[in-house]
């Protein structure tokens, strides 16, 4: 739904209490009432479940609606002819606040510790024995027999590493050609 109809709605509740919003948009007669009526009621949830303030302190301090994205659709009409239909979305930021502060407007806070040992410190690599063991390893390996290349950076579709060789259709995508 588009943000400026949505705004006809929402600047009649701005700064209102919260049970008394809820009854303006019961009686509002705008398609646009049921989706911010949603979002008060998951609002006002939230504050009760997770902050837990009282329903009836509460009133709507900020309700601002924006933008959003837009979805580009086309309509045929006459002639082979289409029309460009757009259909706006918008995006609603509600925020509520205390009539009378209670003190409890700070969220539960939960922590998980990670189990680790005091005193014992990660194991660090020398950098004189990582060189060695990345000179050690081939970057890439060969067959004799299928004249098979493995790519190390293993791209290609489903994760193939066959470049080169074999018989039939693969070796005619890879042969390379002059010119």
């Amino acid at each position: 739904m588009s943000a400026r109809k949505i705004r006809l709605v929402v600047d009649m509740i701005r700064g209102a209490n919260v049970n008394k919003a809820l009854e303006q948009l019961k009686f509002i007669n705008k398609k646009a009432a049921g989706p911010v009526r949603k979002l008060v009621n998951s609002a006002i949830a939230n504050a009760t479940n997770n902050f837990e303030l009282d329903k009836d302190n509460l009133f709507i301090k900020e309700i601002r609606v924006d933008e959003g994205a837009v979805l580009k659709r086309w309509m045929p009409r006459a002639h082979g002819r289409a029309t460009p239909i757009r259909k706006p979305m918008s995006n609603i930021i509600l925020a509520l606040e205390e009539i009378k502060p209670s003190g409890k407007t700070k969220a539960k806070v939960q922590t998980i510790a990670a189990p680790v040992k005091l005193g014992a410190k990660p194991k660090e690599e020398k950098p004189s024995e990582t060189i060695k063991e990345k000179e050690a390893e081939p970057e890439v390996s060969t067959k004799e027999k299928g004249k098979e290349i493995v790519d190390p950076r293993m791209e290609g579709s489903g994760k193939h590493t066959k470049i080169e060789g074999g018989k039939g259709f693969s070796r005619k995508i890879f042969r390379r050609k002059s010119g």
